[in-house]
């Protein structure tokens, strides 16, 4: 598959989900919240095209994870809010706000 083909099929599967649609994803560990600072295709395309160094990095700095315990009850009482998402089989990203030691 092409660099722009892969871009194309990550695009297809973004956009904004709220909570409700998430949670399925979550409760089966699949919910990696990225931070801000990195634009979720290039996550994306990073973890599709197993491009382990990169991610590696981008976890050892905390710049991508699993969501916290408190995050996904905060987030369970938030029936409004929605979330910047992009699906990359089996995982489902979302950006989100992250504290940074």
């Amino acid at each position: 598959m092409s660099d722009s083909d892969l871009i194309a099929q990550l695009k297809s599967g973004s956009g904004d989900s709220q909570w409700h649609d998430l949670a399925p994803h979550a409760g089966r560990d699949a919910l990696i919240v990225v931070h801000p600072s990195l634009e979720l295709l290039i996550v994306g395309e990073a973890i599709a095209t197993d491009n382990a160094a990169l991610v590696g990095k981008w976890m050892n700095g905390g710049l991508i994870r699993k969501p916290t315990l408190e995050e996904l009850d905060e987030w369970s009482r938030d029936a409004v809010r929605k979330f910047p998402t992009l699906i990359v089989q089996p995982f489902v990203l979302i950006s989100g706000s992250i504290t940074l030691d």
